[in-house]
């Protein structure tokens, strides 16, 4: 006990006296002779030793070189673990059913026979009827339907991407989780024809201001495209749209193309979440 005493108060006055890089190494390093220590053949790590090196990788740059337990990438995946049972958690701890209500098999009838009846209707006129009626149904949950209908095929979209492929960017956004159990969103601009990062950005709560400030420090120093593709999501608001008209750009709103989820897998493989 005296012993244990004694370290805490050399570690107290270390620290105090700046030498907190070789503390926090003579820690890292003691931590994991006491694992070897255990009477196992090979030593199994508990959670507080996972939680320990968990807390070091946000507290010290260095964690990486006395490291010899484990892969440095094991303490990485220990923390998105982490973060994975953290939001489970509290979605499971709400008391809520999750998900969607279920669409009733009369509605999406329904939807199927106001399609097949007026050809040129889509998601939002169809939602509007709903509406209408009294049948209370999300515009994107009758998209979702419309999907499912089964049309001629159409070689519109790879033509449209074959004539204007020097004349396309794509916009979305992925996300990176943090020690700190926050969740930070990337935003990126990638050109369609050469897979080129345009501009980036990086905040914990993207809105439409903030995207439409990134598309125009995307191209001060550049000319803007004629097209852009983006998804249907929330940030891209009012300011974004008319900031993406002053640039002389049309937005053409689909699901993200496969390059662009090329480069988003890419790049979020490139954060390091510590």
């Amino acid at each position: 006990m005296f012993e244990f005493v004694l370290r805490l108060f050399r570690m107290i006055w270390l620290c105090t006296r700046g030498h907190q890089a070789l503390v926090l190494e003579n820690l890292a390093l003691r931590q994991q002779l006491a694992i070897y220590k255990r009477q196992q053949k090979r030593p199994r790590l508990s959670r507080w030793d996972r939680l320990f090196w968990i807390a070091l990788t946000r507290y010290w740059k260095g964690w990486r070189k006395p490291l010899l337990v484990v892969h440095p990438d094991t303490v990485t995946r220990w923390q998105r673990q982490r973060f994975r049972e953290y939001w489970a958690q509290l979605s499971s701890g709400s008391g809520r059913k999750l998900g969607r209500p279920p669409i009733s098999k009369q509605i999406r009838e329904l939807i199927q026979t106001m399609t097949r009846a007026n050809c040129l209707w889509r998601a939002p006129r169809i939602h509007g009827e709903l509406l209408e009626l009294g049948i209370k149904v999300s515009e994107r949950t009758v998209s979702r339907i419309l999907r499912t209908i089964p049309r001629p095929p159409s070689q519109t979209w790879k033509t449209f991407l074959q004539n204007h492929i020097g004349e396309i960017v794509a916009t979305d956004f992925f996300t990176v989780p943090t020690v700190r159990l926050r969740v930070l969103f990337v935003f990126l601009v990638v050109e369609h024809q050469r897979r080129k990062v345009l501009g980036f950005g990086v905040t914990e709560h993207p809105t439409s201001e903030w995207v439409a400030q990134q598309m125009f420090e995307a191209f001060t120093e550049r000319d803007a495209p004629r097209y852009l593709i983006r998804d249907r999501d929330a940030s891209y608001g009012n300011e974004f749209r008319r900031r993406i008209q002053s640039l002389g750009m049309k937005e053409v709103i689909t699901a993200p193309p496969q390059f662009l989820a090329e480069c988003l897998r890419r790049a979020s493989d490139g954060f390091d979440p510590a």
